[in-house]
């Protein structure tokens, strides 16, 4: 374990905390107005799904937060391998009893009364692993045995655990973090061009291989057709947003969330609050991860330790590029992934995973100048 830095500890990064604590609050009070009907209609209850989000979610997360922001950030990188191999037995274990399926999918483990999804469980802990792995030899981003092969060998089994979950969105941003904090660490250009490269013919394979993937594409290619059908989704979220112009149709007065748009609570989301509180609200919460974002990144290049920079910088990538995928699928600007948008969409595992990561963040901070 790398020692403390030769710096005092400090109050962590305000901004960033602001931030983050700004957009579960208001995560919270979208939930609330896009969960009410499709509570009541499932459940009997309007408060079901907000309820389990605050309990299962913000109050574990919370606890898990103050733990890893207390903790010194140094103790990840003796503990990195075995995070990873506790996450990748908890994927693997979905495939047995223990897994349960949902919407089509199956990716959550159910211990008694709680359900976890160890997919965000292990996007956290593949940042730490590659950051500790890309910090403890300066030579392994820079070859080709040492670096370039063992970073694909991981990237390719965490791949095919993933995929073979339908969870092909989590491991295109497993990937994408993974090259970003690869090319952080110093990799050579080539070899990162060499890791995208191969990521993304894997990624092309297994869609033209499998249907409902495919269908992904030719409906975002062409989202005319098949209205009632494949299109359904993306174009009834296009209505959402377009319905609600400069300041929105009124908290809690989206029309599309009751019966049209599906998954609200979930990948949808934004599209109820673009309704509901238009392109003002909209702007507001795009403004918002931007400078979370921003402000995480900043505080890397501030960071003198590697390890830590790296930690930084992957978190930082992953925040940001789930809430552009999100933002960007349900506008219809790419096409439909499933991808939560962070810190808002419902989800208690994606919620605890992310608080957690926050708390890494925060403890980080408090050690840079």
């Amino acid at each position: 374990m790398t020692k403390p830095l030769a710096i005092a500890r400090h109050q962590p990064d305000y901004i960033i905390l602001a931030c983050v604590a700004f957009l579960i609050l208001f995560g919270f009070v979208m939930l609330s107005s896009a969960s009410a009907n499709l509570g009541q209609s499932k459940l009997g209850d309007n408060y079901f799904y907000l309820r389990h989000q605050f309990i299962y979610g913000f109050l574990i997360g919370l606890v898990i937060f103050f733990v890893t922001s207390k903790i010194y950030y140094g103790v990840y990188e003796k503990l990195a391998l075995p995070f990873l191999i506790l996450s990748i037995i908890l994927l693997l274990l979905i495939f047995s009893p223990l897994g349960i399926r949902a919407g089509g999918a199956l990716r959550w483990l159910t211990f008694g009364p709680f359900t976890v999804q160890p997919s965000e469980l292990l996007k956290i802990a593949s940042i730490i692993y590659f950051a500790a792995w890309l910090s403890g030899d300066n030579d392994r981003q820079k070859t080709l045995l040492k670096g370039f092969l063992p970073f694909i060998a991981v990237l390719a089994g965490i791949g095919a655990i993933l995929l073979k979950q339908s969870s092909t969105s989590t491991f295109a941003i497993i990937m994408a973090t993974a090259c970003v904090v690869y090319f952080a660490s110093g990799a050579r250009l080539s070899y990162l061009l060499g890791a995208f490269a191969v990521g993304i013919l894997g990624l092309l394979i297994v869609i033209f291989l499998t249907p409902y993937r495919l269908n992904r594409i030719t409906t975002y290619l062409n989202p005319g057709a098949n209205q009632e059908g494949a299109s359904y989704h993306i174009n009834q979220a296009l209505i959402a947003i377009g319905s609600g112009g400069l300041t929105g149709v009124g908290f809690g007065q989206s029309t599309t969330k009751i019966s049209y748009l599906p998954e609200p609570i979930g990948d949808s989301i934004f599209a109820v609050i673009a309704e509901e509180l238009g392109f003002i609200g909209a702007t507001t919460v795009i403004i918002l991860f931007a400078v979370l974002v921003i402000r995480i990144l900043m505080l890397a290049l501030r960071t003198e330790h590697k390890f830590g920079r790296l930690i930084l910088v992957g978190f930082g990538s992953l925040i940001g590029m789930q809430a552009f995928i999100n933002i960007a699928a349900i506008s219809g600007l790419i096409p439909l992934t499933g991808m939560p948008l962070p810190f808002i969409s419902y989800g208690s595992s994606a919620l605890v995973s992310l608080m957690a990561g926050i708390g890494i963040v925060a403890n980080i901070s408090s050690y840079t100048k």
